[in-house]
């Protein structure tokens, strides 16, 4: 259910099909090779050519990719080559809230073929079933040994210069992985000829506990899982040339927690040279927690421990499942905080990190976010009425008057049922606002442009009850519809919704503008148009989309006031 308040201002270009970059000569011959490696080449078969063919398919079944720590064989899966848990750090169990160290060489061949473990974590839910069909299987152990990366790409080693796009996982600073089939690179890496990369790296309280004030030992605790991404980040610069990639090219993207680590890198100068494009998808960071929150946290935990600042040294040896026990309802570890090296201020503030003004950045939040926590919180909540609502607004938003909220919402959207004003009206507050706010700092610094979006495509699954809900355009910037299945659903619309995602993401990676034939022309945000591109199977432009409505809730005027406090 669609509720814009402005009209269209430009119209779509001619849809000429779906605008799909060439691959790999290699990635095109390489059925036909596999064919005549398992002997199905007819006759000819057992020649001198065929033999030499059939010992480059079998090196193409499973190839091998030089990186500067050692050797790693990986996989083909239809015609992209595919490497799964390549070491860029050294076991972080050893250097525990330290930064991290690189991975020792290695002399045999490592094998590729499988996803690396994920930093220890709590298991988040699963509401709805909406994320069953994203589950790797196997799913990845989980070991404070979780600095590994993978590759997707159409070729090796072949001068290609290809678009390399960084994936960060979401789950807030806290949960996740590279892993999810959600993130699989390997029909972005073929539609777009780029080169995808997915990462892990520290989490929660191993990534981002703040005990700076014990001493100069600790001075990165708040930070170490930002530092491995840089690290990460570095392994690219060094190693993707091998994998197709172009070092001078590379986006970064990341959605929710994903996101809100764009924000932080772009926030650092030592991640300056490393990242040439970003996006954030439902998730910016405009404010690290405050120094003091994060210091009481972080010995709360120390405190359940039964350790003192005596002996606080032994926390680099406890074992992991007792430092997570005891991080329990502390708070801690949360998100980094500033450490006063390698983060001095907040993102995108006046004077934030200077090589975040010159990059370009894609940003924007699907329509309903709150649909996905509201409806996960409370089921009731789909079963709404009027005066229902406006209780529950009056809760969310004590500073407002409920009742004019509903009434401003209805008169916008008079087909609307309660339950669309609430999932709409709390993410216009909490999420849409923010997104705006930072556009326009990002429009104020006059330097690379940002492009703002509105995902306005409702899935199907269970009913339709669910809207546009957070994490749902993961599946179509990935070209990933089947694996998505259980939360979009599957079919010829769900495709031109990929579409259109996949191929505005690849021209971004490309020329760091999102223009396509698929789409409009898309302004960048400014001051005075404010446009905002609402994407679905028919995009178009819309200025200050939903401005209205967010007048009603709040706006950026209230968002860091309610949202992002120290």
């Amino acid at each position: 259910m669609t509720f814009r308040t402005s009209p269209p201002t430009a119209a779509p270009r001619p849809r000429t099909g779906t605008a799909i970059a060439p691959t790999c000569l290699l990635s095109c011959l390489l059925p036909s090779l596999l064919a005549l490696s398992l002997g199905c080449g007819g006759a000819d078969a057992t020649s001198s050519t065929g033999d030499a063919a059939s010992g480059r398919a079998a090196e193409m079944a499973e190839p091998v990719a030089g990186t500067a720590h050692g050797k790693v064989r990986g996989a083909v899966e239809d015609g992209i080559y595919t490497f799964k848990g390549i070491r860029y750090g050294a076991d972080t169990a050893t250097t525990r809230f330290a930064a991290p160290a690189p991975p020792e060489p290695w002399e045999e061949t490592a094998d590729a073929t499988r996803f690396g473990a994920s930093c220890p974590q709590t298991p988040t839910g699963n509401p709805g079933g909406l994320f069953t069909s994203w589950r790797p299987d196997p799913t990845p152990p989980l070991s404070e040994d979780c600095l590994f990366l993978n590759v997707w790409t159409p070729g090796l080693d072949d001068g290609g210069a290809r678009p390399v796009m960084v994936w960060l996982h979401g789950g807030g600073f806290a949960s996740g992985n590279g892993a999810s089939r959600a993130y699989d690179g390997v029909r972005l890496a073929k539609r777009g000829d780029v080169v995808v990369v997915t990462i892990n790296h520290r989490l929660n309280v191993f990534g981002y506990l703040a005990l700076g004030h014990h001493g100069e030992s600790f001075a990165d605790s708040p930070v170490a899982g930002v530092l491995d991404m840089i690290q990460a980040l570095e392994w690219v610069q060094a190693n993707i040339r091998a994998f197709g990639g172009d070092p001078d090219n590379v986006m970064i993207f990341g959605e929710s927690g994903g996101g809100a680590k764009v924000s932080t890198l772009l926030a650092t100068d030592a991640a300056g040279s490393l990242f040439h494009r970003a996006a954030m998808q439902s998730g910016v960071l405009v404010r690290f927690p405050g120094e003091q929150s994060v210091r009481d946290a972080a010995d709360a935990l120390v405190a359940n421990l039964g350790l003192t600042a005596e002996n606080i040294d032994q926390i680099r040896t406890l074992p992991t499942e007792a430092i997570r026990e005891a991080a329990a309802g502390t708070g801690a570890g949360g998100a980094p905080s500033i450490d006063g090296r390698l983060l001095t201020r907040h993102p995108f503030d006046t004077d934030a990190a200077p090589h975040g003004r010159d990059v370009p950045v894609i940003l924007g939040t699907t329509r309903t976010e709150n649909s996905l926590f509201m409806g996960a919180r409370d089921p009731e909540v789909f079963d709404l009425d009027w005066a229902g609502l406006e209780q529950r607004l009056a809760d969310e938003f004590p500073d407002r008057d409920a009742a004019a909220i509903v009434a401003g919402y209805r008169q916008l959207a008079p087909e609307a049922e309660p339950v669309d004003v609430y999932f709409e009206a709390t993410t216009d507050a909490r999420w849409l606002a923010g997104h705006v706010l930072v556009a326009a700092r990002k429009a104020r610094q006059g330097g690379a442009p940002a492009y703002l979006y509105l995902f306005d495509w409702d899935t199907p699954v269970d009913g339709g009850r669910w809207r546009s809900p957070h994490a749902l355009e993961i599946g179509f910037v990935f070209d990933n519809v089947a694996y998505s299945e259980s939360m979009s659903g599957v079919g010829e619309e769900q495709q031109r919704v990929a579409d259109v995602m996949a191929d505005t993401w690849i021209a971004f990676a490309r020329n760091g503008s999102p223009d396509n034939p698929g789409i409009p022309e898309w302004p960048a945000y400014d001051l005075e148009r404010r446009a905002v591109m609402v994407l679905d199977e028919s995009p178009e432009v819309v200025d200050d989309a939903r401005a209205a409505q967010r007048a009603l809730v709040g706006d950026v005027d209230t968002y860091l006031s309610r949202y992002q406090r120290d």
